[in-house]
C-alpha cells in the first residue's frame, strides 16, 4: 500500500510544485507585460503630444497664410472699388456738365424759338402786304394792258419758251455728249466682256413636226380600216395627222409642241413595230407620254444643274423642261433662258452683283411661256404668278415682271436680266421672222419718223436696226436736230415692239444751187 502512496504523493507534490512554478512565471510575464504596456502608453502620449504640437503649428501657419491671402484679396477689391468709384464720380461730373449744357442749349433754343415766332409774324405781315401790292399792280397792269391774267401768262410763256428753246437744245446736246462719253464705252465694255466669257452655239431652231415614212404604202396602214387608226391616234394625242400627196411623209399639226412630240414618238414607234391597230396605238401613246414627261424633267434638271442656281421646286423644274418644246421666232426658249442666265451672271460679276441670283432670274424670266397656251394672260403675268407661288426671291419676280418693260425695274438684277435677254434675242442667227412682219415693222418705223414735224424723209436700214432721217433745213436748225432725234426715239419706244435696239440718225443738209447762163 505504501508502494502506491509514494508515487501518488510524488505526483501531487509535482503537480502543486508545477502549479506554483507556472503561477510564478505567469506573474512575472504579467508584470513584464504591464511594464511594456505602460512604456507603450508613455511613448504614445509623447508621440501624441508631439503630433498635437505639429498640427497646431501647421494650423497656425495655414491660418496665417489664409489671412494674408484674404487681406491681399480685400486690398485688391478695395482698389477696384476705389477705381470704380472714381469712374462713377467722373461720369457723374460729366453727366452733370452735359445736363448743364443741355439746360443752356434749351434756354438758347427757347430764346431762338421766341425770335422765330416774332420773325414769322413779321414775315406773315410782310407777305400780306406784298400780296396786296401785287394784287393792286396786277389790277393796274390789266387795266393798262387791257389783258386778263391768262392772256398775259400765255404771252410771257410763249416769249420765254422761244428764248429758252436754243438754250435747252444746247443743254440737251452737252448733257447727251457727256453721258455718251462716260456711259457708252463702259456699257460696251461690260457687254463685250460678258459675251466673250459666255460662248454659246449660234443656232436657230424651227418647230416643224414631220414624220418620214419608209414607203407610201404605210399611209394606208396609218389610216386603217374606215379610218380607225388615224382617229385613235388623233383622239389619244390631241394632234391632227395630215396625210396628203407629200411623198413618204406625214405632217403632225397641233398648237401644243409637247402633244406633237408625243404623237411623233408614238408614230415612229408604231412604224418601227409594224403592228398598227387601236389597242397597240393606245399602249404606244401611253409609253411615249411617259418617255416625254421623263425627258422634260431631265431637261429641267439639266438646266438647273448646268446653271448651278441651287435648290428649285420640282414643279418649276418640270416647267423649265417644257420650255425645250417652246420656240419664240424660231429660237428654243429653254436654250434662250439658259443663255440669258449665263449672260446676266457675267454682267453681274462685272459690276459686283450676286452672280447666282442673276442666273436664277435669267433662267426663270420666260417661265410663263411654258403654260401660256393653257392659262389666260401674257407670259409675263403668268411667270410672275408662278414665281410668287413658289416663293422665288424678289429680284427674280422683279426680273420676270420688267424684262419686257411692262413695269419699271426695281432692282439691278432685273436690269441685267433685261439686257441679257436683249443680247440673247438680238444676236445674229438667234431668231427668225416672217417676211411680212419684217416689212411691216420697217414701214411702221418709217411712218413714225415721217410723222414728226420738220422731217423730209426717212429710211430704215440694217434690217430695221437703224433709221436715217432727213430733215428740212429751213424748218429745223442744227441744234433742233437733237430734239427731233429724241422725239422720234420716244415715239418708237411707245408705239413699236422690237428686239434689241434701234439707232436714230437725224441728218440736216443745206444745198446752195445756182445756174450759170
Amino acid at each position: 500500500m505504501y508502494e502506491f502512496l509514494i508515487p501518488i504523493l510524488s505526483i501531487i507534490v509535482g503537480f502543486v510544485a508545477g502549479f506554483f512554478v507556472r503561477l510564478f512565471t505567469y506573474e512575472k510575464s504579467l508584470n513584464a507585460a504591464k511594464e511594456k504596456a505602460q512604456s507603450i502608453v508613455e511613448e504614445a502620449k509623447i508621440s501624441a503630444e508631439k503630433s498635437k504640437k505639429e498640427l497646431i503649428s501647421d494650423a497656425k501657419l495655414e491660418i496665417a497664410n489664409l489671412k494674408n491671402e484674404a487681406e491681399k484679396d480685400i486690398s485688391e477689391r478695395k482698389k477696384v472699388v476705389y477705381e470704380q468709384e472714381g469712374k462713377i464720380t467722373q461720369r457723374e461730373e460729366s453727366l452733370e456738365r452735359r445736363s448743364n449744357n443741355l439746360d443752356k442749349r434749351e434756354e438758347t433754343l427757347n430764346a431762338k424759338e421766341i425770335k422765330l415766332d416774332d420773325k414769322k409774324t413779321e414775315l406773315e405781315q410782310l407777305n400780306l402786304k406784298v400780296e396786296n401790292i401785287l394784287k393792286q399792280q396786277e389790277e393796274k397792269l390789266q387795266f393798262i394792258a387791257e389783258l386778263n391774267k391768262e392772256e398775259a401768262r400765255k404771252i410771257i410763256m410763249d416769249e420765254v419758251r422761244s428764248n429758252m428753246s436754243l438754250e435747252i437744245s444746247t443743254y440737251i446736246k452737252e448733257e447727251e455728249e457727256k453721258a455718251k462719253l462716260h456711259v457708252s464705252s463702259t456699257a460696251k465694255n461690260l457687254l463685250a466682256q460678258a459675251i466673250q466669257k459666255y460662248a454659246s452655239e449660234v443656232t436657230s431652231e424651227k418647230t416643224v413636226t414631220v414624220v418620214g415614212l419608209p414607203s407610201d404604202e404605210m399611209k394606208g396602214r396609218i389610216i386603217g380600216r374606215e379610218g380607225r387608226n388615224i382617229r385613235t391616234i388623233e383622239a389619244l394625242t390631241g394632234v391632227d395627222l395630215i396625210i396628203d400627196d407629200t411623198p413618204e411623209a406625214v405632217v403632225l399639226s397641233g398648237f401644243d409642241p409637247i402633244r406633237r412630240e408625243i404623237a411623233k414618238k408614238s408614230l415612229e414607234a408604231l412604224l418601227s413595230d409594224g403592228r398598227i391597230h387601236p389597242g397597240r396605238i393606245e399602249e404606244i401613246v401611253e409609253r411615249s407620254r411617259l418617255e416625254v414627261e421623263m425627258f422634260i424633267r431631265e431637261k429641267g434638271e439639266e438646266a438647273v444643274f448646268n446653271t448651278g442656281i441651287g435648290k428649285v421646286h420640282p414643279d418649276l423644274i418640270k416647267l423649265l423642261g417644257r420650255l425645250n418644246y417652246r420656240t419664240s421666232y424660231g429660237q428654243n426658249v429653254l436654250q434662250h433662258s439658259i443663255e440669258t442666265a449665263f449672260l446676266a451672271a457675267k454682267l453681274a460679276v462685272e459690276i459686283g452683283e450676286n452672280e447666282i441670283l442673276a442666273k436664277r432670274a435669267g433662267l426663270f424670266h420666260d417661265i410663263g411661256k411654258a403654260i401660256d397656251h393653257e392659262v389666260e394672260g401674257s407670259h409675263v403675268e403668268i411667270g410672275v404668278e408662278l414665281a410668287t407661288k413658289y416663293r422665288e426671291p424678289f429680284e427674280v419676280i422683279d426680273a420676270i415682271a420688267s424684262h419686257h418693260e411692262d413695269k419699271a425695274p426695281e432692282s439691278i438684277i432685273a436690269v441685267l436680266v433685261a439686257a441679257a435677254d436683249a443680247l440673247s434675242s438680238a444676236r445674229p442667227g438667234a431668231r427668225s421672222d416672217s417676211l411680212e412682219n419684217y416689212v411691216k415693222r420697217l414701214e411702221n418705223l418709217e411712218s413714225i419718223s415721217n410723222s414728226v414735224h420738220g422731217v423730209a424723209s426717212s429710211f430704215a436700214i440694217q434690217a430695221g436696226r437703224e433709221i436715217r432721217v432727213l430733215v428740212k433745213p429751213d424748218v429745223v436748225d442744227d441744234l433742233s436736230t437733237f430734239a427731233v432725234a429724241r422725239e422720234i426715239k420716244e415715239k418708237i419706244e411707245d408705239q413699236l415692239s422690237y428686239p434689241g435696239t434701234i439707232k436714230v440718225t437725224v441728218i440736216r443738209e443745206t444745198r446752195a444751187i445756182d445756174v450759170a447762163k
